[in-house]
């Protein structure tokens, strides 16, 4: 039973997080990590006031690593004991460990990067681009839909039949809506998605597919999940982890040169143990491409439609959803599947005017110029303080490099670790790198506009913020390892996207009865995907958990029989669903916060080993929890 006393089925993977859980927690002890407190909450300390005047929350040390880092700094410093070379043994990505996983007969072999791969992963997506423009499978006209059409239910309710299914509004057309209706669809019930962007452009390049939400996509529907499959690209099938991006440590604790790895993991030892398949990372449009060709039938998505607002019709009569264009659609239920800034949950929640805004990233953010992205920056500032969401602290350049990385061989993700900022690496599949510069700074910065002296701006700053080995270093005198500027400076600047990173706290914190016993849902109403769980990127489980939230309501709804159940069902959806993804949000942010101070953990004598060996440890684990077949 779920805590709440409802049934659900045994998961022996809730017990695998136990010792990870440990080493993770008794490091968030020693940093002082404050993860989920709502921002009313916290302390004065944790407090920062903008250039606009709203209240927000930065990553900043604090606690004992603040005392930690004054601490070091005020220590005579002694370049006797900086002096030296870093060991061999950190330069080699693939270690024995990693290799007799990789070597398994049972596991994905690398196969290497050729032409016609090359070629056919690129023209897919270039295929799935063109047919998101020309709104191919997209309802153009709505004449004839069934969700303009009131159901005239009559009081109490009615029966759900074959002949009469569930009927489904999800609002958002991002990874977490497809999935939703694609697992209604599969139950049987009559769905219908409506979006606001006005095409599905991609944003922030491929999507990592890992092995849990594969395994949600093939229970929801295997055509799904062969085409995907199909379609992306294996990245299982080489080491991940975590380097130092610049020369950092001492004889005491360690010396390590830039690029030299910390923690190396594999990803397809815990997928295998649990019987699940690799890993996967498919381009943006053609996950959408599949999902609106296989997942439901044709004029499914309306585009240029964003749910404004929505009536519960009360005793089973459904709801009555109002678009920004004034257009009503009726329906049995309503998904938000709306983003980070969910209008759905401003209104399930009663968040208030200003609470809800236009999503930065999924189907719509990929229509955003750098002119909007501007503007966009400063009012998302005062849109988090209304939706009460956490500024991570990081501002985040992201892009996809059409290049051959140096190390594309032997390893699949990366991240370069540094004091103010780091630099997470993936294959991008076709040849290509997804990389993403996290920087610590105040939420709203933007870059100046092109210049005839500087046409360049996001590349300037970050050559800047990365400069390599012999060139001077950073502001702070850093010298980067040159894998961050070989693919920064394969990158366009029109190809560069920025946005301030926020997540948000599990609904669980709060004293109100209602959401305590049905966290994301009221009514006919539930939310599914970052409108409920918004998490770092760290773990890059924000997409994967949308999936799984997309299988579990399929499931629930799939159960109902007479429309006076949904309410009950939704709030056991949400009850199953909660635990799991607050545990990973939590991790999630805990892991990025920890990034922060880092450079100072390992470099403390004693303790900084100890927590390299602690992250070590805790990786496989965390995966095992992961990467689990129920969810």
């Amino acid at each position: 039973t779920d805590i709440f006393g409802v049934n659900q089925k045994p998961n022996n993977t809730t017990m695998r997080i136990t010792l990870g859980g440990c080493a993770f927690a008794a490091l968030a002890l020693c940093y002082g990590a404050s993860a989920f407190i709502p921002v009313s909450q916290k302390a004065v300390h944790s407090r920062r006031i903008t250039s606009l005047d709203v209240t927000g929350q930065q990553a900043e040390s604090f606690g004992p690593a603040a005392f930690l880092r004054k601490l070091k700094a005020d220590l005579p410093q002694s370049e006797w004991l900086a002096e030296g070379k870093g060991n061999p043994n950190n330069k080699i990505n693939l270690p024995d460990h990693v290799r007799a996983i990789l070597d398994r007969p049972d596991a994905p072999h690398r196969e290497a990067e050729n032409e016609e791969r090359t070629q056919r992963i690129r023209n897919r997506a270039q295929e799935a681009a063109a047919d998101a423009a020309a709104l191919k499978r997209m309802l153009v006209d709505d004449t004839e839909a069934w969700w303009k059409t009131p159901q005239n239910v009559e009081k109490g309710g009615r029966e759900v039949t074959k002949d009469k299914p569930l009927t489904v509004l999800v609002a958002g057309g991002g990874l977490a809506g497809l999935v939703a209706a694609s697992a209604c669809h599969a139950k049987g019930m009559k769905v219908a998605i409506f979006e606001q962007a006005s095409s599905y452009a991609p944003y922030g390049g491929p999507i990592q597919i890992q092995s849990n939400a594969l395994r949600a996509i093939q229970r929801i529907n295997p055509k799904l999940f062969e085409e995907l499959v199909a379609a992306g690209t294996t990245t299982a099938d080489r080491v991940s982890g975590l380097k130092i991006g610049y020369r950092k440590g001492n004889k005491l604790a360690g010396i390590y040169d830039a690029g030299d790895w910390l923690v190396r993991f594999d990803t397809i030892g815990p997928a295998l143990e649990a019987g699940l398949p690799a890993t996967v990372v498919v381009d943006r449009p053609v996950i959408q491409q599949i999902l609106v060709k296989y997942g439901f039938p044709e004029d499914t998505v309306r585009i240029k439609s964003r749910v404004q607002s929505y009536e519960d019709l009360g005793n089973g009569r459904g709801i009555c959803a109002t678009l920004e264009d004034g257009t009503k659609a009726y329906a049995d239920v309503l998904v938000g599947a709306d983003g980070v800034w969910s209008q759905v949950r401003k209104e399930l929640h009663g968040l208030g005017d200003g609470a809800g805004g236009f999503a930065a990233s999924g189907a719509a953010g990929g229509a955003i110029d750098d002119a909007e992205a501007r503007k966009l920056a400063r009012e998302t500032v005062r849109i988090a303080a209304k939706a009460d969401r956490r500024y991570s602290g990081f501002t985040c350049y992201a892009a996809l490099a059409p290049h051959r990385a140096s190390n594309i061989e032997d390893v699949s993700y990366q991240i370069l670790l540094g004091e103010k900022k780091y630099f997470v690496s993936t294959d991008g599949g076709g040849e290509r790198q997804q990389w993403f510069a996290l920087i610590r700074e105040p939420a709203g910065g933007v870059d100046p506009e092109p210049t005839p002296e500087d046409p360049t701006p996001k590349l300037t700053r970050l050559r800047k913020e990365f400069a390599a080995l012999g060139s001077g270093g950073d502001a702070d005198g850093n010298e980067w390892d040159p894998f961050a500027l070989e693919l920064i400076n394969a990158s366009s600047e029109d190809d560069i996207k920025r946005r301030d990173l926020y997540d948000g706290a599990p609904l669980l914190t709060t004293i109100d009865p209602q959401r305590l016993i049905s966290p994301w849902a009221k009514g006919p109403v539930a939310l599914c995907g970052d409108a409920c769980h918004p998490m770092m990127p760290n773990l890059g489980q924000g997409g994967c958990q949308a999936t799984e939230d997309g299988f579990r309501l399929g499931e629930e709804l799939g159960t109902v029989k007479h429309t006076r159940d949904i309410p009950w069902v939704l709030g056991a959806y949400s009850r199953k669903r909660v635990i799991r993804t607050s545990i990973i949000q939590g991790f999630a942010q805990l892991g990025s916060d920890l990034l922060v101070d880092f450079d100072l953990m390992m470099t403390i004598p004693l303790l900084g080993p100890f927590f390299l060996t602690m992250t070590q440890l805790s990786m496989p684990w965390i995966l095992r929890f992961l990467y689990t077949p129920e969810f």
